[in-house]
């Protein structure tokens, strides 16, 4: 795993400021990204399966890891998280919120724990031809992380073609803005998990924003996601 810490975060900041999402330079190598991917085929690593389409999420299934997660995935977790802390206390100050989310991931998860948000979250994914993920958020519960990561597991239009990620964002008072990210393999995307402050007329208002994947035209996509509260 390359350092997380190595990523330009003040550039990456300014992007999901503007925009509410930001692409990172590459963090997993291909084998890593390989052996990753490869887990899905062990059900003995997760805690439940999820049929998208059974429960009208869209088509494809995701899989939510048993506790404990495996190590690169529970090392990018606490990566990932003293870089995104400071946006989400940022964004807290901004919208006149309560910003609960302690230095230490950690202490974090301990808080959701005892709230009864006991169930690990790190997700992955695995979509074929014709899947694909409406919008939605990843909320779980009353205590929210209000920033997240996907990572691209394999090689866009080599593995796969088709399956962009897709954020759309509620402005206020304006029409929905939409973004379609295509995943490079090993990159992040550092994206908002409910809602984001934007600048209004009397100030910075909540926009809300939800995210999904479109379909995938061809091949195998898998994805991890990096959720940064655990669930009820």
């Amino acid at each position: 795993m390359r350092s997380v810490s190595s990523a330009d975060w003040s550039a990456l900041t300014d992007e999901v400021n503007t925009y509410g999402c930001a692409l990172t330079p590459r963090i997993l190598t291909a084998a890593q990204c390989e052996s990753v991917a490869a887990l899905y085929d062990d059900a003995a690593k997760f805690r439940s399966t999820i049929d998208m389409e059974r429960y009208r999420f869209g088509a494809g299934q995701y899989r939510y890891f048993t506790s404990p997660a495996p190590k690169l995935v529970a090392r990018l977790r606490e990566a990932f998280y003293p870089h995104l802390l400071p946006i989400a206390r940022d964004w807290a100050a901004k919208l006149g919120q309560p910003a609960p989310w302690p230095d230490e991931l950690a202490e974090w998860l301990d808080m959701c724990h005892r709230a009864g948000q006991t169930k690990p979250t790190p997700i992955l994914l695995r979509y074929g031809k014709g899947d694909w993920n409406a919008l939605h958020r990843d909320l779980y519960g009353d205590l929210v992380f209000p920033l997240q990561v996907v990572i691209g597991l394999n090689v866009p239009n080599e593995d796969h073609t088709g399956g962009e990620f897709m954020l759309v964002e509620q402005r206020p008072r304006a029409q929905s803005r939409g973004m379609a990210t295509l995943l490079p393999q090993g990159h992040g995307l550092v994206f908002t998990t409910r809602d984001r402050p934007v600048r209004s007329a009397r100030g910075w208002s909540a926009s809300p924003v939800r995210h999904g994947v479109s379909v995938v035209r061809s091949g195998i996509r898998h994805t991890l996601g990096l959720v940064f509260h655990d669930a009820a």
